[in-house]
């Protein structure tokens, strides 16, 4: 007799006595029941995940601004700056000052150090971006609704402001 013939399928394969013990007799809960149990754990950690998240971003992107060249967006920004700032303050200091207002709110955000000083700051900076759509127009704009490469870098900061907003909630809530 060869091996195949004895062969069990996994219907037919009995379960071990501490598994068929384990498992309640009944309806077995649904898979919406299952993941809404993951899903309120989960409520209680998420603004603590997108706190990280965030300042990980903010890290990046601030310790980029340190090397001349590095961000992508820096001629942009220099640009929004010196605007912002009635020129001012020169282009090198700009980027200096951005490199470790950005940086900060990043380690704030990562560390929960000072952390309403962050979401103030944050806040503030945000503002200031969404400036640079309408002091820079021509460098944001195609068109009337339609964003170049910068002015799209610009408009997807709104997530984050959205979820800074929920982590501003979290830390206001007692």
């Amino acid at each position: 007799m060869t091996s195949t013939s004895h062969r069990r399928y996994p219907s037919e394969t009995p379960a071990p006595a501490d598994r068929a013990s384990a498992s309640p007799p009944g309806p077995r809960p649904s898979l919406g029941n299952r993941l809404a149990s993951h899903a309120h754990r989960y409520t209680r950690i998420s603004p603590t995940v997108l706190r990280v998240c965030i300042g990980v971003v903010f890290c990046w992107f601030g310790v980029l601004k340190f090397f001349p060249g590095a961000s992508a967006a820096e001629d942009f920004t220099i640009r929004a700056m010196t605007e912002l700032t009635l020129g001012l303050i020169p282009a090198p200091i700009c980027l200096l000052l951005l490199a470790i207002l950005e940086t900060s709110i990043g380690l704030a955000l990562l560390t929960g150090f000072l952390l309403r000083w962050a979401l103030a700051a944050f806040f503030l900076h945000m503002a200031g971006v969404f400036l640079s759509l309408l002091v820079l127009p021509d460098a944001a704009w195609h068109t009337a609704a339609v964003p170049t490469l910068e002015g799209q870098y610009v408009i997807k900061n709104i997530v984050l402001v959205a979820a800074c907003l929920h982590i501003t909630a979290d830390e206001l809530t007692p």
